[in-house]
């Protein structure tokens, strides 16, 4: 784990998306090395599953559902793979993954690339034991007729083996899918999602940190209203704060630390539009155990995290999952969910 920093400047020699799939491709030969960070302190409940710890790995990262038993192993408390459409799809043509290291962020444009739910099904399939919850990230394809029935035709395949199911209409990169957050379509959506559900499962949905107040309010209305278990807050943003890298005009979803301030305000808007009655999960631009306890208290259940992995290597999910017992500890509270709004 602490050679990471010795080997990220050949790292960052390979193209990024390249270096992305040798990781993978090295994973899949690698078996589980660890479990899940735990202590007593970081167990929680949420949605009638039960997680290790609360720091979890954004969608991204295993794509395909390859590796999500050696991620549980890196110490994370649970892993949600895809995004996973329908059909496979190449995705938006390459250069499309790029690193911002100057910024410690990342843009990427990716576009939903993707082997397909079916190969993923088969891998999930063949998971004989699950150290953590595994979550299924589903979105639609880009050249769907009707993106609404491609969700409800991943709600049923894949709920069967998915712990939960995220529902993820907020990528800035499948065009038009982001109007699906707006009142009648979000609610057609999630009718036709817990409709067509072949086993009870909980339906996650994430948004876009790009909202205004009225959208916020109306998305945490038909959320509430139509079933949902929880709130993912937020995927990438299209907006670009002050970057110093020269990627910094690339178009796609910007994620990592710059993305952290607006993530933390949606979160608290989140907060405030649901009055606590819907639970919340926060993402973007968390990459340390300060961080992730300033989201927990501001109002999140549990965290999740990918761009940092890039900085600072696969063992900043057991340091972060440390580092918040630590803090719970030290000021007095008994596990997570005491601290959540705290």
């Amino acid at each position: 784990m602490t050679l990471y920093p010795l080997l990220r400047p050949f790292v960052f020699q390979i193209d990024a998306e390249r270096a992305h799939r040798l990781a993978i491709a090295a994973l899949k030969m690698t078996p589980p090395l660890g479990r899940p960070e735990t202590d007593p302190l970081l167990h929680t409940q949420l949605a009638g599953l039960s997680f290790p710890n609360p720091v979890g790995l954004a969608a991204g990262f295993d794509k395909d559902a390859e590796v999500p038993a050696q991620m549980l192993g890196f110490g994370f408390g649970f892993v949600e793979v895809g995004t996973l459409t329908p059909l496979p799809q190449a995705g938006n043509p390459r250069p499309r993954l790029f690193r911002l290291a100057e910024d410690a962020a990342v843009i990427n444009r990716m576009g939903f690339n993707n082997g397909g739910q079916a190969q993923a099904l088969d891998r999930l399939k063949r998971l004989a034991r699950r150290a953590g919850p595994i979550g299924v990230n589903i979105g639609a394809n880009k050249d769907s007729a009707d993106r609404i029935a491609d969700y409800a035709s991943g709600a049923r395949a894949m709920a069967v083996l998915a712990d939960y199911l995220t529902i993820n209409i907020s990528s800035p990169n499948t065009p038009g899918l982001r109007t699906l957050q707006t009142g009648a379509a979000l609610k057609e959506l999630l009718d036709g999602v817990m409709s067509a559900l072949p086993v009870p499962r909980p339906v996650f949905l994430k948004v876009a940190p790009d909202l205004e107040p009225a959208e916020i309010d109306e998305i945490a209305r038909v959320a509430i209203d139509g079933g949902v278990d929880a709130l993912i807050v937020a995927n990438t943003t299209i907006s670009r704060p002050p970057l110093r890298s020269p990627h910094a005009k690339e178009a796609g979803g910007l994620s990592g630390a710059p993305l952290a301030s607006l993530s933390v305000q949606r979160l608290r808007d989140f907060r405030t539009a649901t009055g606590g009655k819907l639970p919340l999960v926060s993402a973007g631009g968390i990459g340390s155990a300060d961080e992730a306890y300033a989201r927990i208290r501001a109002g999140a259940s549990l965290v999740q995290l990918y761009s940092a992995l890039v900085y600072q290597g696969p063992g900043l999910a057991r340091r972060i999952a440390r580092g918040l017992a630590e803090r719970l500890r030290r000021d007095g509270f008994a596990n997570v969910a005491e601290a959540v709004g705290a």
